[in-house]
């Protein structure tokens, strides 16, 4: 399977700003509607998809609550009363809430009682997952957002292209990234951890995607990268994965008329941290 917007196929099913959204298939964790779990999500971020993910793969019901960023529904003061933070993903469990997405994926493998693969009670292997989980955030994922920034995010906020040399440099930081995930992390092996598939490799494809959405296929010549990015997508499923990444690998598409103009000025001064 190749990650080209051609071959993406699938709709993504989407609605109002906190109109549910049931997943009505899912059966093994079935929890009735007052007591049901609520994500609030948008599936262009990197960290939601992983959630979405997981949630889905693991058969668990819940309710979908989208924001979108583009929007700034995320600034609304309904969604700040969930996560005061106005970031996405965010979890709403009763009168429980939780942000960021790492303790979110571990609240539900926890809760839930997930396969053992994906956080595994092995002292090591989970010191494995761990030490993945804490090095991406300032390595995967700040490097393969800054190309999506560069690539897409600059041209639709500015209407220029980033500077060739600029572009240069920050592909070059995502490749040095690529080049140590090969070594201190994939190795020789299936996966991060072992024989099978685990947070870390979940959280991991969902950033090497967000680069692909912007038009950079960092697997190219990179046959043991694909071949591992082949087996993560086996595990999740070809159906779940496509519809989990249709939106990102169609981002190419979106229109500066898609942003509300008070986000598209935030976002304006973000693009600071990638001149």
């Amino acid at each position: 399977f190749t990650f080209t917007r051609s071959r993406v196929e699938g709709t993504l099913a989407s609605g109002r700003f906190f109109k549910p959204r049931f997943l009505p298939h899912f059966a093994r964790h079935s929890p009735d509607a007052a007591s049901m779990l609520q994500l609030y999500l948008d599936l262009m971020s990197q960290p939601c998809r992983s959630v979405f993910i997981f949630a889905k793969k693991n058969n668990i019901q819940f309710e979908y609550k989208e924001v979108k960023l583009f929007k700034g529904e995320h600034y609304s003061e309904e969604f700040k009363s969930v996560n005061p933070l106005k970031k996405v993903p965010a979890l709403k469990d009763g009168d429980f809430t939780l942000a960021e997405s790492i303790a979110i994926l571990l609240y539900m493998a926890r809760k839930y009682n997930t396969p053992d693969h994906w956080y595994p009670a092995d002292l090591q292997k989970r010191a494995k997952v761990d030490e993945y989980l804490s090095w991406q955030h300032t390595a995967m994922r700040a490097h393969g957002s800054k190309v999506f920034w560069c690539k897409v995010m600059t041209p639709l906020l500015l209407g220029q292209d980033v500077a060739p040399e600029r572009m240069e440099a920050v592909l070059k930081e995502l490749n040095t990234t690529l080049e140590l995930f090969d070594v201190m992390f994939l190795r020789d092996k299936p996966f991060i951890v072992g024989e099978e598939i685990s947070l870390a490799d979940l959280v991991a494809i969902v950033e090497l995607i967000q680069p692909v959405g912007a038009g950079v296929d960092i697997f190219k010549d990179r046959p043991k990268l694909a071949a591992w990015r082949d087996r993560v997508e086996a595990a999740l499923g070809t159906e779940l994965f496509t519809e989990a990444n249709k939106s990102i690998l169609n981002c190419m598409h979106v229109k500066r008329e898609a942003l509300d103009p008070h986000v598209a000025e935030a976002l304006k001064a973000r693009l600071v941290m990638f001149k």
